[in-house]
């Protein structure tokens, strides 16, 4: 014979009713934890994306630029001492003293080579290797203006579209420039300082001479000469 269910009374009821909401009462517990669980991973998400977002290797491009789009500078600040002038140890300084970035690779927005000559007394003073560079292997930076050799090709190689200026190369060179002086060199007794680009002199500030696409700078300190014959043109390499 069948037996029918029959509805609960009494204690069992209670202790029923009593099961029912400890039951929907664990329900609901579960549902706020997770809640509070997601509430609280929200920042800690938020907070993981903005310090990848901030981390230096993601905001360096954005700051190489940034840096890159004020005017080039028209003073050469530097020490006032008698050449021959190495580069400088410390070439991260440097370059900071010229107003330029520290780059992890070469630029390849704004490519351009210029030709510097540096004569004292009609003397050749040497423009030394790696200006502009970090040879330290362990950081390898380099100025978006640098030399590689002793030739005297000044390399432009920008992640910006930029002009840069004669004076930014001597402040990264750390040789004073103006019109009176190249380093301790200064103008007087009949010497002057001079700047003559692709054969034609200038006039004013030399440091804030802009460089151009195989421009031919000489710098030149000594009294002038009749019939002197001043750089004018380079013969660059195959492909600068």
């Amino acid at each position: 014979m069948a037996v029918r269910n029959r509805p609960l009374t009494g204690k069992a009821s209670r202790d029923g009713r009593k099961v029912i909401a400890q039951a929907q009462s664990s329900r609901r517990s579960g549902w706020l934890w997770l809640a509070a669980g997601v509430v609280v991973a929200a920042p800690i998400v938020a907070i993981v994306v903005i310090s990848i977002v901030k981390s230096p290797a993601t905001r360096a491009p954005e700051t190489e630029s940034a840096s890159l789009q004020k005017p080039p500078a028209t003073v050469a600040v530097g020490a006032d001492t008698m050449p021959p002038w190495p580069a400088p140890a410390d070439a991260k300084a440097a370059v900071a003293a010229a107003g330029l970035p520290m780059l992890g690779s070469e630029g390849a927005v704004e490519h351009i080579h210029a030709h510097l000559d540096v004569l004292l007394d009609g003397k050749p003073v040497p423009v030394p290797r790696d200006v502009g560079i970090d040879t330290d292997t362990r950081r390898g930076t380099i100025s978006p203006l640098h030399t590689h050799d002793e030739t005297g090709v000044i390399h432009v190689e920008s992640p910006v579209k930029r002009q840069f200026s004669l004076g930014e190369f001597f402040s990264e060179w750390q040789v004073s420039l103006s019109a009176d002086n190249i380093g301790a060199l200064r103008a007087g007794g009949g010497k002057l300082v001079r700047v003559v680009v692709n054969g034609t002199p200038q006039t004013g500030n030399p440091a804030a001479i802009t460089l151009g696409p195989h421009d031919e700078v000489a710098v030149v300190y000594g009294t002038p000469q009749p019939g002197e014959t001043l750089p004018s043109k380079y013969d660059f390499g195959e492909g600068e």
